[in-house]
């Protein structure tokens, strides 16, 4: 099993940094595992790290793709993959958009059609016990004890699944079985406070580079980015709302992301904990480093 190292937590944790210097320790490369970062000229919003910060390391799923593209965790899963299937050296993924990570490092399979919202109709007539005797019919090696009779939305599921794809549900439950021999550094600043002021900092110098220009000269273009950054300014250029209130929208929902991240990678991620010492930032890295090499000596 190929091993992978990933880099993940709540933005302006320092996750790109860290990944770089490691990366340089250690002779490898960087995927991107940012669902914002691979689209060109969404710079500033997505703060991808620009060429120089980049200090000679190769970096993928940045810059590939047009803003008009369509790209979801599917797509990023077979790119990340492909890479780390066709590369000797162990990658490291770094990026705060966790499904995607997770996506790539375990055994996630895309396999059923999206889910059909009036799939419910077909079986409105049906009891929840009619309903899973059908689910047993057409699905005869269906573990019993892994749905319960009552739980009408999941029996509807493993039938929408088996008659798409011909899949058992249970094909589909191997989110949390490895794909690759992973160490997933979980990089943290523990200091609420003090990880909200750099996350209002950084929107306050993503405004003095010039991401009002940035999104605005896709606005004019009929380009809307659905991401944090550049959402937030559609209000303003349609004259409803003030610079300073998009602004605050964007340091607001920014702080939200965090908590969410946190909250994410700490419940479906086995991860290593790292606390990062802002002041202390190479003591950190340095942790990172002997941590990892062993990791990679096993």
């Amino acid at each position: 099993m190929k091993k992978v190292i990933a880099i993940v937590g709540p933005t302006a944790v320092g996750k790109t940094k860290i990944s770089i210097e490691l990366a340089k320790k250690l002779n490898t490369e960087i995927i991107s595992g940012d669902s914002v970062a691979v689209y060109k000229r969404l710079d500033i919003g997505s703060a991808k790290p620009t060429k120089e910060e980049m200090q000679g390391v190769k970096h993928y799923l940045i810059d590939e793709l047009e803003p008009t593209m369509q790209y979801d965790v599917m797509e990023f899963q077979k790119r990340a993959r492909e890479i780390i299937d066709s590369n000797d050296k162990p990658l490291i993924i770094c990026g705060g958009t966790g499904l995607y990570i997770k996506s790539a490092l375990y055994q996630y399979e895309f396999v059923s059609e999206k889910r059909n919202v009036d799939f419910e109709d077909k079986f409105k007539d049906f009891s929840n016990e009619e309903l899973y005797h059908y689910l047993l019919k057409i699905d005869p090696d269906f573990d019993i004890n892994r749905i319960h009779m009552n739980n009408r939305k999941r029996v509807l599921r493993a039938i929408e699944i088996k008659e798409t794809s011909n899949s058992s549900i249970e094909h589909f439950d191997k989110k949390n079985e490895p794909y690759y021999d992973s160490y997933i550094i979980y990089l943290n600043i523990n200091d609420r406070d003090l990880l909200y002021k750099r996350i209002n900092e950084r929107v306050d110098e993503m405004m003095l580079k010039g991401l009002l220009y940035e999104a605005y000269n896709l606005y004019k273009e009929g380009i809307y980015p659905n991401a944090i950054g550049y959402k937030e300014f559609i209000p303003f250029f349609e004259k409803k709302i003030t610079l300073e209130t998009a602004t605050d929208e964007i340091k607001l929902n920014s702080r939200h992301l965090a908590k969410r991240q946190m909250t994410w990678f700490k419940n479906q991620m086995d991860t290593h904990f790292y606390e990062v010492n802002l002041e202390k930032i190479d003591d950190t890295i340095e942790k990172i480093y002997e941590d990892v090499r062993r990791f990679l000596e096993q």
